[in-house]
Order: structure tokens, then sequence, then C-alpha cells
């Protein structure tokens, strides 16, 4: 099938990649002429493990990229859009959305054959139907479901997993205004035919991504709350509750021979120093948000995105704990991405960690295997130190403070013991066995 993808971003070109590899001739759309560029090399314009590979591989045969959105129009059956929904506050900015639904339409107007438009954005209900439809009949003269397929295709997408969860998914939505648009998107995921598919309405499949993420942002700050009452009683780990609670039959299944085996929901169980990225902290506030405008108090989301934006707090609050004051503490952030196996950057609690350093007069340093780059945007040298290998993070730290769950930094236990005097470590994941560490403090556990 010959599809087209408008916005080279992270589902984008995720998609795209990986369409290609399902045998699909793909061609990227993207204003930015360097990005394509990229692309046209092989080259991933972000990092995504796996992408590189994929993009090497159909660059120039079953994947290209190009800035003419009419053209890649014409020569397609389908276009996706995933460009970026920002929230400005109030609610999910949909300035690109538009801009390419208005273009999408123009090319339209002049081509003869049925084409599908797929929403791949994330968008709150209603979006596709009641904004991107209208744009595409308006600009392009003609008529949904007549001349026009118009869908809704969410994606479910971990970043530094997503090359794998796309090829491997649990799930695929499809969401249409009608059969035929539903039709010609299933027969654009011919190639995953073990996976369950829900086929549905748009707004449907627009609410079940925002139902999906909030689930997963609410379990992580259900864990951080625990974590902090468990902090305030003493005595008390919150990893040995959480154990507790993730062994129970409604988390886990006891196989023969005592082996129990866990759902990957358990992994959003546990306590931490908040979540971040491009979705979590998005998506809840624009579904929140959106229930306010139809006059259901989102209690529950507003108390998860509030439990979060004070969770980053704990690490300064263990680290005034052990030092009379801050100023001149050398202290090194492990893990600056707001998660292990990207480089992005985006609401990672490694950002409020830092500033809030900052403002007590801490020398911060910091480590990540490969956000450094993203780091230097978003500070100056003056304010954050960047090393170049763990080893060097680790050496002349008064504190060391985990923020991410890279698995290299679980060599830090072996680096430290090296070290004369210790650092205090702080683990912000609890990512480490407290009894590794001499001088240990983490989220969740009160030490004397």
């Amino acid at each position: 099938m010959k599809i087209s993808i408008v916005g080279t971003g992270y589902v984008g070109i995720v998609t795209g990649a990986c369409f290609a590899e399902k045998g699909h001739h793909v061609t990227c759309v993207d204003i930015d002429q360097s990005k394509v560029d990229l692309i046209n090399k092989g080259t991933a314009p972000i990092y995504e493990r796996g992408l590189d590979e994929l993009l090497k591989k159909h660059a120039g045969d079953r994947l290209r990229a190009t800035t003419d959105l009419a053209e890649a129009v014409q020569q397609t059956d389908l276009s996706m859009i995933a460009v970026g929904t920002p929230f400005n506050g109030n609610e999910i900015d949909l300035t690109y959305i538009k801009n390419v639904a208005r273009q999408l339409g123009l090319a339209l107007k002049t081509k003869s054959t049925y084409h599908v438009v797929i929403v791949k954005s994330t968008v709150v209900p209603g979006t596709t139907d009641d904004v991107v439809l209208p744009v595409l009949e308006e600009s392009s003269g003609k008529k949904a479901g007549a001349d026009f397929g118009v869908g809704m295709n969410p994606e479910f997408l971990t970043e530094g997993e997503a090359v794998n969860e796309f090829m491997y998914p649990d799930r695929i939505v499809l969401g249409g205004i009608d059969q035929q648009t539903i039709e010609r998107q299933a027969e654009l995921y011919q190639g995953f035919p073990d996976v369950e598919v829900l086929r549905t309405n748009n707004k449907t499949a627009e609410m079940i991504k925002y139902a999906a993420n909030s689930l997963l942002a609410t379990c992580i700050s259900f864990s951080n709350e625990i974590a902090n009452l468990c902090t305030a009683i003493k005595d008390v780990d919150v990893v040995d509750v959480m154990h507790g609670v993730h062994v129970s039959r409604y988390l886990s299944t006891q196989l023969p021979g005592k082996k129990r085996v866990q759902p990957p929901v358990v992994s959003f169980l546990a306590a931490g120093c908040g979540f971040g990225g491009s979705c979590f902290p998005k998506d809840v506030r624009a579904l929140a948000a959106h229930g306010q405008k139809h006059d259901v108090p989102m209690d529950l989301l507003n108390a998860v995105l509030l439990v979060n934006e004070r969770q980053p707090q704990q690490i300064v609050r263990i680290l005034k704990k052990r030092f009379s004051s801050l100023q001149g503490v050398r202290v090194t952030i492990l893990g600056l991405a707001f998660r292990p196996d990207t480089n992005d950057m985006r609401e990672s609690p490694a950002i409020p960690i830092i500033r809030a350093l900052l403002r007590e007069g801490a020398k911060v340093k910091g480590y990540d295997p490969v956000a450094a780059e993203e780091a230097r945007r978003l500070f100056s040298p003056q304010e954050l130190e960047l090393s170049q290998t763990l080893a060097e993070g680790v050496t002349q730290a008064d504190a060391i403070v985990l923020v991410t769950r890279w698995d290299e930094f679980r060599k830090v236990p072996d680096l430290l013991k090296h070290l004369t005097p210790q650092p205090l470590f702080v683990d912000g994941r609890r990512l480490l066995d407290k009894a590794s560490i001499d001088r240990y403090e983490g989220i969740g556990l009160e030490t004397t």
C-alpha cells in the first residue's frame, strides 16, 4: 500500500519506518528540509532504539521523505497526520492539525481517486469529526464519506521501546466515519494478523488513547503518594509495600514451580520521582481540561497531576535532610531523559530537580548516555556540567541522584566502592538494592 505520513517527529518517523519494514511504500512529509535530508540519507532525526537500522534499510527504496505534501498525496492512497498537539494551558493546540488538514484538503481537490485521511496525532474526543473533517471538506470542496474517508488510528508507543511496540502491538484501534474508511485502514494493518483489532468510531478511538495514558499516569501517582506516606510513617519501605501489592492474584499469576509472572502494568506501580515525557503530562492535562468543558469535574486526574508536580521535591527534601545547606554541594544527576532508551527530556523530572538545586546554590553535574545534546539546549555550561562517562559523573561528588532507570546505572555500586569518602546516593527510581551502597537514600524510604 502507498501511504504518506505528515510530520516526522517521534510518532511519524517510527510509524513510517515500521510500515516500510512491513512492505508498504511510505512517503514522509515535513516542512523541515534538514529532517527530510537526514531521512533520505537513512539517518534518524531522533534517538530511538532500532530506528536507525530501519531507516538505513529502507531509505531510498520503500521509504522517502519530501517537503511537498501535495505531491505525496497525489502519489499515495492514504495519508496520516502525525504532527504535534501541545497543551497550551487550557486545551490542546490544534494549529498544526488544522494547517495540515487544510493542505491535505487542497491536495484532495485535484485528486480523482478516493483517498483516506487518518489522524495519528493524539487529539481529544471530537477533534477528528468536528475539526479535521470540516476543514478537509471546506478546503477540498468535496464530501467526506463520498469522495474521501476520515479516520482516527491512535498510537500506543513508549519512547525507547517504540519500534518493538509498533512491530509487535498489543492492540490496533481503527476509528472511522464509515466502513470503507475502516476497511482501508485494515488493509494497511494486514501484516499484523494475530493482533486484536478494535473497529469503532473516531470519538471512541480518540478516547481510548487518553483513557489508556491516564490510567498509567494514575498508577504512577498512586505509587508515589503511597511512597510519601511510607516516608512520613518511618520504618516502612515502599519497595516492600509495593512488592506485597504486586504478588496479589490481581497483578500476577503463579505458574507451576512457584514461578510468578506479572503483567507490564506492574512497572507503573512503582515509586519514583515522577513521570514526564511528551505524552503523560500533556494527555492527562488535556483530558482533565476537556472534562471541565463538558462540566465533568476531573478530580482524580487533577490529583494525579498535582502529586506528579510535587514529586521531584522529594529529591530536594532528602538532600536537605542530609546537608545543613546545599550551597556549594556537588550534586551529580544520573539520567536527564525522562525515561531510558530515549534522548527526550520533555518534562523530565531531572529539569525541576536541577533548577531547584541551582536555586539552593548547589554545583550540579549531569550524566546521561544519550541526552547530553538535549541538556545543552536547556542548561548553560555554568548551570550544568556534563560528564562524558558514568565513572566521571560519580567522582568528586558529594551526592549522586539517580533520576532515570538506565541499565548502565546498575554499575554504580561497584564504582562507589572505590571512592573515599563515599558520596550520598539518592535513588529517585528505587532501581538499586539499598544494601549495595553504604550511604543510600531513596524515594519512599526514611533512614536515620
